[in-house]
């Protein structure tokens, strides 16, 4: 309705007449329009393309779907969004369905995605070739990474759903081939959740301990049957090209048949074009093995006989060449018989001279001769001792002499010695006699230190 102009600036609102227009709260208008919208637009399916993607801490995830001639928000919640089976990345078309609603708290509209679906197969593959470049920028798909597949594994690892023909397939190609040590890691191949299950399993094998109770593999196998780009799709996802790509175990990927390939091929250390192909890649075939080994023990046996052969054909050569045996001995053997001679011509001398030294001491030793002999000793040595009795000093002693010595022992020859010592001990032929020694002055006996001498006692004996 139209006010008049002298209306239209007034300063306090007042009813006016013919006004049935009452003010509303902006709550109010809102709350309205939510109705208005949920109400006209109960679930709808929108085409897009999705922007500013994100996903918060809370599990929730915001974006913006828009063409080219609008655009409008979308929220998915925690729920829902754990259930998208692949991963929402922006540029890419996709097709979302839920509700219309509004957001009173910013004055907008947006949709609350229930499902969210690429736009036919040409968004699938864009989504796959932005994936695939953003991997490889990595470097998850280096050939230089690439590790050779060991030529005979003890244990294989094999990742793939338990009850499919896949597992049948590779366990009966194995035993036919060469029987082996297989484990089975079961996992979803396809629908919700099977990425996840994938991913774990490669990094559950790759955890195992050596030498634990469950062997290590030394060589896995990642299968599955065909299909088409979506029932593949699990193996396109990131966080099974992650898991496949940093494995340590070696890795033969075996998804869908020859035509089809996926993301998981590229990261793996070889592509096995199907799960058969896998099994025939991975070991070799036994009966083969064997014949390998019996022609490789017959060109070592053919070998080692040519090394002998060639050998003896040598030895015969030098034996050619050599000097004959007599003719290297045969001065040697004319040297040995003139020292054999010579031997025995200085054996006979040696025996006969021992025997001539023999019977001159045997007629030394006749009892006559002895007896001379006996004779002549004991008056040399009668003569002995009576030059020592002559030479004793106690026979001297017997005559009326005697010895003098100091009282610590050693025998004095003069008279300075006896005043040095002082105290003598006087040796007779019958015994001993101590003394003491004094010292004439002015023909009178004086003692050491210049006192008169008086007679010894008649127990002390003097010299003087």
């Amino acid at each position: 309705m139209a006010f008049p102009h002298s209306d239209a600036h007034r300063l306090v609102a007042e009813p006016m007449p013919g006004d049935n227009a009452p003010a509303m709260s902006v709550g109010e208008l809102a709350g309205r329009l939510k109705r208005v919208v949920e109400g006209e637009f109960g679930h709808v399916r929108l085409r897009g393309e999705i922007s500013g993607y994100k996903r918060v801490a809370s599990g929730h995830a915001y974006l913006a779907l828009k063409d080219e001639s609008a655009v409008i928000d979308g929220v998915i919640w925690k729920g829902q969004a754990s259930q998208i089976a692949f991963q929402p990345q922006d540029g890419i078309e996709v097709i979302a369905t839920g509700r219309l609603t509004t957001y009173p708290g910013r004055s907008k509209y947006q949709i609350i995605i229930e499902r969210l679906e690429l736009a036919g197969a040409g968004a699938l593959m864009a989504l796959l070739d932005k994936l695939r470049l953003k991997l490889a920028g990595e470097g998850l798909f280096d050939r230089a990474a690439k590790r050779a597949l060991p030529y005979l594994p003890r244990v294989i690892g094999v990742v793939t759903s338990p009850t499919g023909a896949v597992i049948r397939d590779i366990l009966h190609r194995l035993e036919d081939r060469c029987p082996t040590h297989v484990i089975v890691w079961p996992v979803k191949v396809q629908g919700e959740g099977s990425a996840a299950e994938v991913a774990a399993a490669v990094r559950g094998f790759d955890a195992i301990a050596q030498g634990g109770p469950v062997p290590r593999p030394d060589l896995l196998i990642v299968a599955r049957g065909g299909g088409s780009i979506e029932d593949l799709w699990t193996f396109n996802e990131e966080v099974v090209v992650r898991a496949v790509a940093e494995c340590r175990i070696p890795v033969v990927s075996a998804v869908g048949h020859e035509t089809d390939t996926t993301l998981c091929d590229h990261a793996a250390d070889l592509r096995a074009p199907t799960p058969t192909a896998a099994a025939e890649i991975a070991v070799p075939v036994l009966a083969d093995l064997r014949l390998t080994i019996a022609g490789q023990g017959t060109r070592i046996e053919r070998c080692a006989r040519r090394y002998v052969d060639r050998g003896r054909e040598r030895l015969e050569a030098l034996a050619r060449v050599m000097p004959k045996r007599d003719a290297l001995l045969g001065p040697q053997r004319q040297r040995a018989d003139d020292l054999g001679a010579r031997l025995d011509r200085g054996l006979e001398r040696r025996v006969a001279r021992a025997r001539g030294v023999l019977t001159e001491a045997g007629g030394a030793l006749r009892p006559a001769v002895l007896e001379r002999r006996l004779e002549g000793k004991r008056a040399q040595l009668d003569a002995t001792w009576r030059l020592i009795g002559s030479l004793n000093p106690h026979r001297v002693l017997e005559r009326g002499y005697a010895r003098v010595t100091a009282r610590g022992g050693g025998t004095l020859t003069d008279v300075a010695a006896a005043r040095a010592a002082g105290a003598v001990t006087l040796h007779f032929h019958d015994g001993d006699v101590d003394a003491q020694v004094g010292q004439q002055i002015g023909g009178r006996l004086e003692r050491g230190g210049g006192r008169p001498y008086s007679p010894p006692k008649p127990d002390q004996p003097s010299l003087l």
